[in-house]
């Protein structure tokens, strides 16, 4: 839908202030044509309804991004990743539910800026968790001041988020510290003392990179290899066993899928594990 639909940005339109009035003189849909459209775009999947939809539901967004300037990401970046959460909600809106789109928008919009501040906000992730996502996205506003929490101020805040006090010192800590720049903009000594002087990762040189990228594709084909040898049942056993990305399959699986002991089946593993390292150690 992203590809198709067609509607303002910040880009297009050249500047955030005239994207903004661009999209406040945007016509609002009554609660029937909503409905209308909504239900051409569920059953006929107009394209043309979901744009409509979207376009008028973009003074949303730019509300609802509003409430995160003060973590300091471009305004613009953060209503464009609002306008994707927007249009997740269309194609997923259903209008016999009882609800108008607005209230059912907010959660995505909202979920798609969250998603983005945690990824750029930080080099280094800052909320992991649920409760730690609730914490740094309230703890903001929870406090009364710009001054550090006071030890009973944590213990009211870890017990209204579910968090623990020690969880709110360290995201307070994080939300009042600033970036240490890799590179220092003077040309004198100091460059000694930059990150970037003592960080440097010796494995990260490009010929070694290359020969590790080399490496493993050998490793890959000779792993290819090493199944094409095998016979289908043995090479069947070792995928269900080893090369599943879900759930592994157990020796007592596969003994009730073949009809035989699981004791067999893992007298077959071992013998096909064994062909394949014999043809893996010619790599090395």
């Amino acid at each position: 839908m992203t590809n198709t639909l067609s509607f303002p940005t910040p880009a297009t339109v050249g500047s955030i202030d005239q994207y903004i009035q661009s999209v406040n003189r945007l016509p609002m849909l009554t609660e029937q044509e909503e409905g209308d459209l909504a239900r051409r775009l569920r059953d006929d999947e107009d394209l043309d309804a979901a744009r409509k939809l979207v376009m008028s539901h973009l003074r949303l967004v730019v509300a609802i991004a509003r409430g995160y300037l003060g973590y300091g990401l471009p305004h613009a970046d953060l209503i464009q990743e609002g306008n994707i959460g927007l249009m997740k909600a269309v194609k997923r809106f259903d209008p016999d539910r009882g609800v108008r789109l607005v209230s059912f928008a907010i959660h995505w919009i909202k979920a798609e800026i969250h998603e983005y501040i945690l990824k750029n906000w930080r080099l280094v992730k800052v909320a992991t968790t649920k409760a730690q996502r609730k914490l740094f996205f309230n703890l903001r506003g929870m406090k009364k001041s710009s001054n550090t929490l006071r030890p009973d101020e944590i213990d009211a805040v870890a017990a209204q988020l579910g968090v623990k006090p020690q969880e709110v010192i360290e995201m307070e800590t994080r939300l009042t510290g600033q970036d240490v720049p890799m590179e220092t903009s003077s040309g004198d000594d100091e460059d000694r003392f930059a990150p970037i002087a003592y960080l440097r990762d010796p494995h990260a040189e490009p010929s070694e990179v290359l020969e590790q990228t080399e490496m493993a594709h050998l490793q890959e084909d000779g792993l290819r290899n090493a199944l094409i040898s095998l016979d289908d049942r043995s090479r069947t056993i070792i995928q269900r066993r080893w090369l599943n990305e879900g759930d592994a399959a157990t020796l007592h699986d596969l003994a009730a899928e073949y009809g035989v002991s699981a004791e067999r089946i893992r007298q077959i593993e071992a013998k096909a594990m064994q062909k394949m390292r014999g043809a893996l150690a010619q790599l090395a």
